[in-house]
């Protein structure tokens, strides 16, 4: 069955719709290979907007776009089709490849970056969330329907409303998926099987909810996919006018995964409770160079090199103090012997009265 999509007829539909009220047992675990691979990886970069330069924040201007574009070709890196995610992801690749990824469906993508990877036939993913469609500014169903026809183009779920899903309660997070899954329904004929949290946010109960009824999922922290990292935690660059000049995407680009056992804590989601969290990173025995490990951290909303311990091949940091509200963020980078491999992680922080 394609990664694409799932035809459904009305008989499928009534069983998707238990499927999704009933099941219980995660896809979550099913990715435990856990051996050091070397993948060379996935590298895949988020977009937004497109030459809406009043939106530096979420904007690409289209000539730094094609730049991009172009110096990936001159790197001779491959455009990943994710119609290969499935079958491929737990094989080590021996030559990294580009993933691209378009959040939001705005119009100016429509307008401006689709007529350009039409062209070059360019695979992507576009995460959609249904509500915006065909309001001022997003793109319209037809104009969906009209990009998805090709076979390089995949649509993914985005949720229905785009809201900070991590402030919801269990139901209403859940009520929202399938207020899209219908909608999906409706206007494609099927439920797509990639999804992407909105701001990159998700809560283990998000999480675990995801991996039983998605194939894989994708945040908002840095890093670059290989075949031991969650399926439901897979990492990506984001790119801005602000985070997108040439020297840096070059610098991007020359990300490799930093592989890794575990990662604690697998809740993302953190209070006055547990914050700062316990934070714990395995490495596997035969990884080399991991004393050249150094991380960077956000807490007191104040980035500096964090206070690292590696003992027994666990990494641990001790954070100056909490993070603050709304976002936590660790990014770690190993020089090995010449390769740079990175890790990064987002917390979400609550703001309690």
């Amino acid at each position: 069955m394609s990664i694409k999509k799932i035809t459904l007829s009305a008989a499928s539909i009534i069983s998707l719709v238990i499927f999704f009220s009933f099941t219980t047992e995660s896809k979550s675990d099913e990715n435990n290979i856990k051996y050091f691979s070397n993948d060379e990886g996935i590298l895949s970069i988020m977009y937004h907007r497109f030459n809406e330069n009043k939106y530096p924040s979420t904007n690409i201007k289209m000539d730094i776009f094609r730049k991009h574009i172009n110096l990936v070709k001159q790197k001779n890196y491959s455009f990943y089709n994710p119609l290969n995610f499935k079958k491929e992801f737990e094989i080590p690749r021996n030559k990294k490849v580009i993933l691209l990824t378009i959040d939001d469906a705005f119009k100016s993508f429509y307008l401006e970056a689709w007529p350009f990877l039409k062209e070059n036939k360019i695979p992507f993913i576009l995460f959609v969330s249904t509500e915006p469609v065909g309001k001022k500014g997003y793109m319209t169903w037809s104009q969906i329907k009209e990009i998805e026809k090709e076979p390089f183009v995949f649509i993914g779920h985005h949720s229905h409303s785009h809201e900070y899903l991590i402030d919801k309660t269990e139901n209403e997070f859940i009520n929202d998926i399938e207020v899209a899954n219908k909608e999906f329904l409706n206007n494609l004929g099927y439920i797509p099987n990639l999804f992407s949290y909105p701001f990159g946010e998700y809560s283990e109960f998000m999480r675990q909810y995801i991996s039983k009824n998605f194939d894989f999922a994708f945040g908002q922290h840095s890093g670059v996919i290989d075949l031991n990292k969650n399926k439901f935690e897979l990492p990506r660059f984001p790119i801005n006018e602000n985070y997108g000049e040439i020297k840096r995407f070059s610098s991007i680009l020359k990300s490799y995964p930093l592989e890794y056992k575990s990662l604690l804590p697998s809740e993302k989601k953190i209070n006055q409770k547990n914050n700062p969290p316990s934070f714990k990173v395995e490495f596997f025995d035969v990884q080399i160079n991991l004393k050249n490990i150094n991380c960077y951290s956000n807490e007191l909303n104040e980035w500096k090199k964090s206070r690292i311990k590696i003992k027994d091949n666990i990494l641990s940091i001790d954070f100056r103090g909490k993070f603050v509200p709304r976002r936590g963020r660790i990014n770690c980078s190993l020089n090995d012997n010449g390769k740079w491999r990175w890790l990064g992680t987002q917390f979400i922080v609550i703001k309690e009265n």
